[in-house]
């Protein structure tokens, strides 16, 4: 959904551009599909003038050239990039609010899993999600797309060791809790202690040792005998609204 063009982005689809509207990220021109009228178009164009941004129309096919991995729906924004959380960041984002929470990914690499974390952590209201800055998913155009405006609400910060950035928020007062299929304590059981960091693993083996070994508790997800593992994705959605469930 997003695309560099010197110093700005390009993000196409609908929700997308809402979202950055909403969230007051300077839009520089708003362009729609040639033909493209009514409904969500008209609506859009008249936000987009009332905000003060330029609309133009431009042939489907410009369209799909800036875009050509994302689904645009014949509507494409160009920004100015997302704010970038340094990992330094991260104490201050978490020491901003009173009760904060955060999800960890351990290499999750699929750019729709990545999307549908985020947009269950806003949700949910995820102080902040990390990930290692290698060998896994980052904020592409197809994860923006995904994530539904969710990657402009909750922070995303890249971390360059994840077993050392766990570390770290456990010194700072924060518990562990990681997702693992194997483990023998039922979600549901467990009594999700606070300042909580939830970890998730990736899509192929989960978790890594390393990173498991940094988790103050493990649990799993009870299904029905004869399943496999959730998607990485349903699973952090299932452990975070359990959290939320707890809380209140």
């Amino acid at each position: 959904m997003s695309q560099n063009t010197s110093d700005n982005e390009r993000i196409g689809g609908f929700h997308a551009v809402v979202s950055a509207l909403e969230a007051g990220r300077p839009i520089r021109r708003l362009w729609l599909a040639e033909g493209r009228r009514g409904g969500r178009a008209d609506e859009l164009a008249a936000r987009a003038e009332a905000a003060g941004v330029p609309v133009e129309m431009a042939p489907m096919s410009r369209l799909d050239a800036w875009l050509p991995e994302v689904r645009h729906q014949g509507c494409i924004a160009e920004v100015e990039p997302p704010q970038e959380y340094r990992e330094s960041e991260l104490p201050e984002l978490l020491h901003a609010v009173e009760d904060p929470w955060v999800l960890a990914l351990d290499q999750v690499q699929d750019p729709h899993n990545l999307g549908a974390c985020l947009r269950s952590a806003a949700a949910a209201g995820v102080t902040a999600v990390i990930a290692p800055r290698k060998r896994a998913a980052g904020l592409t155009a197809s994860v923006r797309k995904v994530a539904a405006g969710a990657a402009e609400r909750v922070p995303f910060v890249p971390v360059t060791n994840l077993s050392r950035a766990l570390k770290r928020l456990q010194d700072d007062g924060f518990w562990v809790v990681g997702l693992d299929g194997t483990a023998e304590v039922s979600l549901y059981d467990a009594e999700l202690p606070r300042p909580l960091v939830w970890v998730a693993g990736g899509e192929a083996k989960g978790m890594r040792e390393l990173t498991a070994k940094h988790c103050d508790l493990r649990v799993s997800i009870p299904m029905a005998a004869g399943m496999e593992s959730l998607n990485v994705s349903v699973a952090t959605g299932v452990a975070l609204f359990e959290t939320v469930r707890q809380r209140r």
